[in-house]
């Protein structure tokens, strides 16, 4: 295609007009589907790795002390960022005790 010549520049512009357009469609798609999904009480994103009895699982082992935090990520299968989101964004060592 040769763009020095105004039938070039006419092609080479509509085609850019053309693949705009598709990617407008597929925008207003896309907005479409996730608005009925919305309107069915369907929520983006990747299910919660752990149930609400997991997560009281994991602080009891937590907390008794007996168990470490990669102990538990291994025991229920997820990583120690996992663990640690779950326990409540940070798990602080206790203090213990003022001096």
């Amino acid at each position: 295609m040769d763009t020095s010549t105004a039938v070039g520049r006419m092609f080479f512009q509509v085609l850019g007009a053309v693949a705009e357009l598709e990617h407008a469609l597929t925008s207003e798609r896309t907005m479409d589907g996730l608005a009925a999904a919305s309107a069915r009480g369907r929520t983006g994103g990747q299910k919660p790795k752990f149930g609400p009895r997991q997560v009281q699982l994991a602080r009891e082992m937590y907390d008794s002390g007996d168990c470490t935090v990669q102990q538990i990520a291994d025991e229920f299968g997820v990583s120690r960022p996992t663990v640690h989101r779950f326990l409540g964004k940070t798990v602080h060592a206790q203090p213990t005790g003022s001096t």
